[in-house]
């Protein structure tokens, strides 16, 4: 297959750029409305439910300053930082117009001092050599607001075929698969990578193709292809994907065909 016929499509927060700092910064400029008792009592249970939800950003190249460290109303999990910050944001009394503020403070922070955030390490090395067989997109619910600077910092400007912002997952995946050619008999063959199942990798299952979960715990409802603690544990199975055109065989082959689940998050 061309490289025009071999898509690799990449999420952005938790997957290129790792560690909790935007969802931090997201947390305190959501404080920022509740009176300064509510203030301390919140981002004391936020920054310490944040910091479960797994590992700081391994080492790797860090736009931010490197010291920096990096269960929802209706019964379900949160998807992932943010959205874990949203519900306990809601919980302590925060409403919806500082919870959209405080969203865009922390976008504009991205890649500061602020909101430090790291490239999960070998990863540009990894980009160039697999460009020369596949196009590497980029697609993010996040706005573009500093993305194009972050992406320098981390050292991956210039390794990216495409990036689209605001993608709206998962129900706006649709369009963007049907934009790259990405059908269920092809001739795109896609691999999707990301860290949330419903809103990265769900839409592109859907249509057949190869997935990649990074997760340290996966959810019950995630079929991927492949499921891997961090993005430089998939490099082996992402060159031989993208060597192979797209065909090679999972290890494990989907038990059933995968369903678009609704709920969205911002970030992603």
């Amino acid at each position: 297959m061309s490289r025009t016929e071999t898509l690799v499509l990449l999420d952005f927060d938790g997957t290129v750029a790792v560690g909790h700092g935007p969802v931090h910064a997201y947390a305190r400029a959501a404080a920022a409305s509740l009176a300064p008792d509510a203030r301390r009592a919140f981002l004391t249970e936020a920054v310490a439910a944040v910091e479960q939800l797994g590992d700081p950003a391994p080492a790797g190249r860090r736009a931010g300053r490197a010291g920096d460290r990096g269960g929802s109303g209706d019964g379900l999990l949160p998807l992932d930082g943010y959205d874990l910050v949203r519900v306990l944001a809601e919980q302590h009394g925060v409403g919806p117009l500082a919870l959209s503020a405080a969203y865009l403070a922390s976008r504009h922070a991205l890649g500061t001092d602020d909101a430090p955030v790291a490239a999960p390490m070998g990863l540009a090395a990894v980009l160039a050599e697999v460009r020369t067989e596949a196009t590497v997109v980029l697609a993010t619910n996040a706005p573009a607001i500093r993305l194009r600077e972050t992406l320098a910092a981390l050292g991956l400007a210039g390794l990216l075929d495409g990036v689209l912002t605001e993608v709206g997952k998962p129900a706006g995946m649709a369009a963007v698969l049907d934009r790259l050619g990405v059908a269920p008999a092809g001739p795109v063959r896609a691999l999707s990578v990301g860290d949330v199942w419903a809103n990265d990798l769900a839409p592109v299952a859907a249509r057949g193709h190869a997935t990649a979960l990074i997760s340290r715990r996966p959810p019950p409802e995630a079929r991927p292809t492949w499921t891997v603690p961090d993005l430089p544990a998939l490099y082996p199975a992402l060159r031989d994907w993208v060597r192979a055109g797209g065909r090679t065989a999972p290890s494990e082959s989907q038990p059933q065909p995968a369903r678009v689940p609704a709920r969205v998050t911002t970030e992603g």
